[in-house]
């Protein structure tokens, strides 16, 4: 509990050990109040365990560093050692356009070193901050992250902790801020030793065993998630953390654990001297994630806001199966692009219940993070497939240009930026057998009776979770970049996020300066008005001519394919988005 001492609390235990393996012995742990037991701190770079009772070592559930694996000994590391680049300002994560990327598949190398080799590029396109799916130790070299049992431990294959402070150090050298995705609803099911320390789980979940945030002896197991969240920020440099599933939180605390969490991130923000940010993804619908803790919200910096991604894929492409029911039409997505919600308390027919409800019209557009691709919405697609597999180029260039002209905080998929034709597919590599037929034989059963069927024209064969051919498939192709067809979609989202970053009227988050203009009965075209500027969408593969009251005052800023100005209407190519400002600006094309 303090620097000099290595510490464990264990309640259900009455004697500890610590087991030094390289040294070939067990030493007794001194017992302290309240089941803890201490420890003479040990040197940066030595293995432990622990042993409770005489039974076999476990890992230190705080453990930092896992490198033999989630079942073998910890290993210390000296987090202060890392000599940090001076001058980083921090940058608060709303706002600024985001890039979720998953290491292992993000570049060849499948490593945080090698990640750095992306980060020109990330500058190039223009993003602000970086997203890291989940590095929490797992067991197994390869997988998605959400199954972390080792919360404390950078994952091994990925470079292990010391990596992640490189990592971290040259993406501020590169003016680009890094979020880092944990995951504290669940843990895994495969080398998850907690429940033998204490009483660290209470119920069960969809995903596994719900950590126990207000039940009894709750104290210490909130403590770890608090502990785990701020080192994150302090030991890592990290500027946010994206916290998944937060409605999967079992806590009825006088103070939720979030809340807290917010109090605790706002006064080490204050200490550090830069902004720290914090990013909640909510199922729920509700303002009180992002609302104040002193008006009795979470306090959340923000939140993503899934129906955005939902109207736009759904309109874009047609789908209607599982959770698209409700989406669609022209009208649910400027209910989406005003405000974030679909769902605000109406009745959703995919849940079967009323659901959500209005966000304050005050609040900021920038609370939320909207996508047009994100890992769950590819990779739980049966097959993995990006939406470039049904949509055309123009397509996909609508998608982004409504996304990124949104008055939220928008948020890019790795390789989205150049229409990437790699898919990203769900993969394991659970050394546990048993569990690695359970998840091949759940992911089957899950995709058989969602209607996919109806999707892809016939039956799905689901990837095999297990082989290392899914996880090869769902490595970016570098190469795709420099193909002319690709080339051209990278170099309009490089030029449709620097229009964000040089227009105003684009880049600010009031949603009341957003409007949309459509015939109802003809649900072909549309305008989205932001302010001054009008993003006009062509949906037909046919051109057509949309009206605009003050056309001819108009310029093309951007576009991707040009429009032809007509007598009070712009000619818009098929599938085609152009985005216009009062004549007297630079036009790009």
């Amino acid at each position: 509990m303090t620097p000099d001492r290595l510490t464990v609390w264990a309640p259900r235990a009455g004697a500890v050990e610590l087991v030094l393996p390289g040294r070939g012995r067990r030493e007794p742990m001194r017992a302290e109040p309240d089941g803890w037991f201490s420890a003479p701190a040990l040197p940066p770079g030595t293995d432990y365990a622990f042993s409770l009772d005489g039974a076999d070592p476990l890992p230190d559930p705080r453990s930092p560093w896992q490198p033999h694996g989630v079942h073998g000994p910890s290993r210390t590391f000296d987090a202060a050692a890392f000599a940090w680049p001076s001058g980083w300002p921090g940058r608060d994560a709303r706002g600024t356009v985001h890039y979720e990327l998953h290491v292992g598949t993000f570049t060849p190398g499948g490593t945080l070193d090698s990640a750095i080799d992306g980060l020109d590029h990330l500058v190039e396109l223009g993003v602000g901050m970086v997203e890291l799916m989940p590095l929490a130790a797992f067991d197994g070299d390869r997988g998605w992250g959400y199954d972390g049992v080792g919360l404390y431990a950078v994952h091994a294959a990925y470079g292990g902790p010391a990596a992640l402070q490189r990592f971290v150090a040259a993406a501020h050298e590169r003016g680009l801020a890094v979020c880092l995705d944990v995951v504290y609803n669940h843990l895994g099911a495969v080398g998850n030793y907690l429940g033998r320390f204490g009483p660290y789980f209470s119920s069960q979940t969809m995903w596994g065993e719900a950590v126990n945030l207000d039940g009894q002896d709750c104290g210490p197991v909130r403590a770890f998630v608090l502990d785990n969240a701020l080192r994150w920020f302090r030991d890592f440099g990290l500027d946010a953390l994206r916290l998944d599933a937060i409605h999967a939180l079992v806590d009825d605390s006088p103070v939720h654990v979030l809340a807290e969490l917010s109090e605790r991130t706002e006064a080490l923000a204050a200490e550090l001297g830069r902004p720290l940010s914090l990013v909640a993804e909510s199922d729920l619908n509700q303002p009180r994630v992002i609302l104040p803790t002193s008006e009795g919200g979470l306090g959340m910096t923000a939140q993503w806001a899934d129906d955005v991604h939902h109207a736009v894929h759904a309109l874009l492409t047609g789908e209607r199966h599982g959770y698209y029911v409700d989406f669609g039409s022209i009208e649910v997505l400027e209910k989406a692009l005003t405000g974030a919600f679909v769902h605000d308390g109406g009745y959703s027919t995919f849940r079967k219940v009323p659901w959500g409800a209005p966000v304050p019209t005050a609040v900021d557009g920038h609370r939320f993070v909207v996508c047009s691709q994100n890992h769950d919405q590819v990779g739980n697609r049966a097959l993995g497939d990006r939406p470039g597999v049904v949509l055309t180029d123009g397509q996909l260039a609508i998608e982004s240009a409504l996304v990124l002209t949104s008055p939220f905080t928008p948020m890019l998929f790795m390789g989205q930026e150049w229409g990437a034709r790699t898919p990203f597919q769900f993969f394991t590599s659970f050394s546990d057998e048993f569990m690695g037929e359970a998840v091949r034989e759940g992911r089957a059963r899950e995709f058989g009776s969602h209607g996919w069927e109806v999707v892809y024209g016939g039956h799905v064969e689901v990837p095999d979770p297990q082989a290392i051919t899914t996880f090869v498939a769902s490595r970016l192709d570098w190469a795709e970049p420099d193909q002319p067809r690709h080339a051209r979609m990278l170099a309009f989202h490089r030029d449709l996020i620097a229009l964000r970053a040089t227009t105003p009227e684009i880049a600010s988050g009031d949603r009341a300066a957003t409007r949309l203009e459509f015939d109802p009965a003809d649900e072909a075209w549309f305008v989205v008005h932001r302010g001054g500027v009008a993003v006009v969408v062509n949906l037909d593969a046919s051109p057509r001519d949309v009206p605009l009251a003050d056309a001819t005052g108009r310029q093309v800023l951007l576009a991707w394919q040009p429009p032809v100005l007509g007598d009070g209407s712009f000619r818009m190519p098929g599938h085609a988005v152009a985005i216009l400002g009062p004549r007297g600006g630079q036009p790009s094309s």
